[in-house]
């Protein structure tokens, strides 16, 4: 057995998620299990603390009898004891984009020294926890892709048994732009990790070098390949596109893909030629590129705005298709491809996060060549047509006046009203209230000019006429949020007064991120915390 510092293995394993507050107030269960695992870490490495020890330290023989637990129990011990808050394989959750991920990667870090830790007591245990080491791997840094790569790979020439890849379940790669992996590491390590459920990229693999021959085993299709083998169990996928390859040839190893899991899916792109974002040719949008894909778990569903990759898409069957997300990368709302998915699957959602300007949509309207046979169809184009039984909304801040009505703000151009639509949640808010403040610092005269235009946007969203079935308001961003509550400005105070007030006019529920009401209580809450640092400050100024 290995020599190892109890004491600082007692100090990390106390600095585990499973030992906080909130989980021993909301997970007793796990609390107490983390509890006995802390006192079986003493015995189990010959120590125990000191009232039941000998002077020297050292527990008798017969004391360990008491920790030889079969290793379904140790399993299952170890597993409650390195839990992470939230659960990282969890599949059930975030298929709303109502819902932010939580996870860190300064809580993943102390969840992996724990777990090293814990792997130190003995043989034994390195052998249990080596199943909780790599189920979840986040790469930050292309060098740590390359290490992960090299570990499989040696194993594999090796021949072991007990390879670590058959052990990742989850795969997350989210490095800076001057560490994107490579694919050739990339390639090892989708090789050897047969067991993936949810593998993520956030534009983080290197492209091809111009001047260096293209590896034929590392090219898109193929990598994509080593996800959709025949006993995949993927349920949650994001994907990037690094070229210029048309949509349904780049995804087309998911025609032969087992995706009757596949609950969450990610298309992004990334292309080196920008242009391309903007074709709207017959080639993308023709019958030929239709893909023969079937979805029939996937629920939820985020793209960029490409008019050839909804053109595919429009063709994919995805009966339980209930929330998505249009990311911006180009202005192909007036493209057909846009037209033909929301023809196909508008009906069966649910969510719907619009993530575009509102002003430069209009702009791309008012410039934008037409093309003939669809400049009716462009002009009078409303998305409560397509998509009938919408509930919820996801729009951004940034929405400017309607060129054509001045005392109107759609919360997004192409959704002016909906009949049916309970929620509208907002983004970005944070950014519009830190701008009317510089506007306030600089003229502090002009609170209410300042901050005019976003209340006219929130007053518009609760005209009973656009959103009748409206019940709930929601503001997304985590920084207003904080404004709100924990430094708050007397401006913005007054703003969100105003805007609570004009929701209980007309019946509607104010939220924050989290989901929670926004009373009067919580805005006469930050106006104490106001007086009391401004009374403070006066002190100070006296003294």
């Amino acid at each position: 057995m290995r020599s190892i510092n109890i004491k600082s293995l007692s100090s990390s394993s106390t600095a585990s998620p499973s030992t906080s507050l909130a989980t021993k107030q909301h997970n007793p269960l796990r609390h107490r299990a983390s509890k006995l695992f802390n006192e079986l870490i003493l015995l189990n490495s010959g120590r125990v603390p000191r009232h039941k020890t000998s002077r020297k330290g050292f527990v008798n023989p017969r004391a360990l009898d008491h920790c030889r637990l079969p290793p379904e129990l140790w399993i299952q011990i170890i597993r409650e004891a390195t839990f992470m808050t939230p659960d990282p394989l969890s599949t059930a959750e975030d298929l709303s984009f109502l819902e932010s991920s939580s996870l860190q990667l300064s809580s993943y870090y102390a969840a992996m020294r724990f777990k090293t830790n814990v792997s130190l007591v003995s043989k034994r245990w390195n052998a249990f926890v080596k199943v909780f080491l790599f189920e979840f791997v986040w790469i930050s840094r292309a060098q740590q892709a390359k290490a992960l790569a090299h570990t499989l790979l040696m194993e594999f020439v090796e021949g072991r048994s007990a390879a670590s890849g058959r052990f990742i379940r989850r795969l997350h790669i989210d490095t800076p732009v001057l560490e994107r992996c490579s694919p050739q590491d990339l390639h090892t390590i989708l090789e050897y990790s047969p067991q993936l459920t949810i593998y993520t990229d956030n534009q983080s693999i290197q492209r091809n070098r111009c001047d260096a021959l293209p590896d034929p085993r590392c090219s898109p299709e193929k990598l994509l390949s080593l996800l959709t083998h025949p006993n995949s169990e993927l349920r949650r996928l994001s994907w990037t596109s690094y070229d210029d390859v048309p949509f349904h040839l780049r995804m087309s190893p998911l025609q032969s893909m087992p995706t009757m899991r596949l609950e969450y899916l990610e298309l992004s792109s990334c292309s080196p030629n920008f242009h391309a974002l903007f074709s709207d040719s017959l080639e993308s949008t023709s019958p030929s590129a239709a893909m023969s894909v079937h979805l029939p778990a996937l629920r939820s569903l985020k793209v960029s705005l490409d008019n050839g990759m909804f053109a595919v898409l429009a063709s994919w069957s995805m009966p339980h298709l209930r929330n998505l997300s249009v990311v911006s990368a180009d202005f192909s709302y007036t493209g057909a491809g846009f037209y033909r998915f929301f023809a196909a699957h508008g009906k069966f959602l649910r969510q719907l996060e619009l993530g575009h300007s509102s002003s430069l949509i209009e702009e791309h309207y008012l410039t934008a060549p037409h093309y003939p046979r669809h400049t009716t169809e462009n002009r009078s184009l409303s998305l409560a047509r397509w998509c009938p039984n919408l509930r919820e909304l996801i729009c951004s801040a940034d929405a400017e006046w309607h060129w054509e009505s001045p005392d109107w703000i759609a919360p997004h151009v192409l959704l002016p009203s909906h009949p049916r639509l309970e929620m509208i949640a907002i983004r970005d808010i944070d950014a519009r209230i830190i701008s009317a403040l510089d506007m306030t610092s600089n003229a502090p005269s002009t609170d209410d000019t300042a901050f005019f235009p976003l209340l006219q946007q929130m007053s518009s969203i609760l005209g009973p006429e656009a959103f009748p079935s409206l019940k709930y308001l929601r503001d997304l961003s985590v920084e207003s949020n904080s404004m709100r509550r924990q430094r708050p400005e007397r401006a913005v105070v007054q703003f969100w007064a105003k805007v609570l007030g004009r929701c209980r006019k007309r019946g509607v529920w104010l939220e924050d991120v989290e989901g929670f009401n926004v009373t009067m209580g919580t805005l006469k809450r930050a106006r104490k915390v106001l007086d009391v640092r401004e009374a403070v400050e006066e002190a100070r100024s006296r003294g």
